[in-house]
């Protein structure tokens, strides 16, 4: 996998750099510190991915992706400033990475922009349908919600949540990695998380179907903490359970 970086910051240029080179079968065709000078090398030089910087003078990486000639590089934004997330998610960006980046997290990234790819990769000549029997290209689903935390946007992979507590007027959101508070309401997060993996069991509960240890007595059992099921959701709750053969 080819890959190129355009950020105006020598320190971050160098780290990413220093990055790609650890990372096996990922090959960086060039760095750039200028915007206008990196667009002109990708215009003549197709990679697969590009670690795009939104913050540069000139040309703002939002911009830059917009010019990029098509089908273009998967895009990976980088940057200091989390008020960038939605936009980037509209030019359907592999990931929005902020600053400082740890090199676990842009492995994560990498291996987004992988995945994709190999998605995208043409059939083999022997297994290619009739065009007309050809299945429907569909949008790639999110992956990930993002949601208010103090004073920015914090990106929650779906994969990564064990459950969701309701407090009030905010929800603390238990990770595999940690805990997130934001202001916000169970019906909004109903709303984004994909209903054949997550279910509400209470008022003050919604949980991951995939990370459910048992089902006890009412209860269930996640992260090594058990969570009532309440009476308005007991029976669709079983309902549920027994569609996905969890039982």
């Amino acid at each position: 996998m080819t890959c190129a970086i355009l950020d105006d910051e020598p320190l971050a240029l160098d780290l990413l750099a220093d990055y790609c080179a650890q990372v096996p079968g990922l090959e960086l065709k060039g760095q750039f510190d200028d915007a206008l000078a990196g667009l002109a090398f990708l215009q003549d030089n197709p990679v697969d991915v590009v670690f795009l910087d939104i913050h540069m003078p000139r040309l703002t990486g939002v911009q830059l992706a917009q010019l990029l000639p098509q089908p273009g590089p998967r895009i990976i934004f980088t940057t200091a400033y989390d008020q960038y997330a939605v936009r980037s998610y509209e030019l359907n960006a592999v990931d929005y990475l902020l600053k400082p980046i740890a090199f676990e997290r842009f492995m994560q990234a990498v291996q987004k922009a992988r995945q994709q790819l190999a998605a995208a990769a043409p059939a083999p000549a022997a297994a290619t349908a009739p065009a007309a029997l050809a299945p429907e290209a569909h949008p790639t689903a999110p992956d990930a919600m993002f949601v208010k935390n103090e004073h920015r946007l914090q990106r929650v992979a779906f994969d990564d949540i064990l459950y969701i507590e309701g407090m009030k007027e905010y929800l603390m959101i238990y990770t595999a990695t940690g805990k997130v508070l934001t202001l916000q309401s169970f019906r909004r997060v109903e709303e984004v998380l994909p209903p054949e993996r997550f279910a509400r069991i209470h008022k003050s509960y919604l949980v991951a179907l995939s990370r459910i240890e048992h089902v006890e007595r009412g209860k269930v059992q996640v992260a090594g903490r058990l969570l009532p099921i309440g009476d308005t959701y007991r029976e669709s709750f079983a309902n549920l359970i027994k569609a996905y053969n969890l039982l």
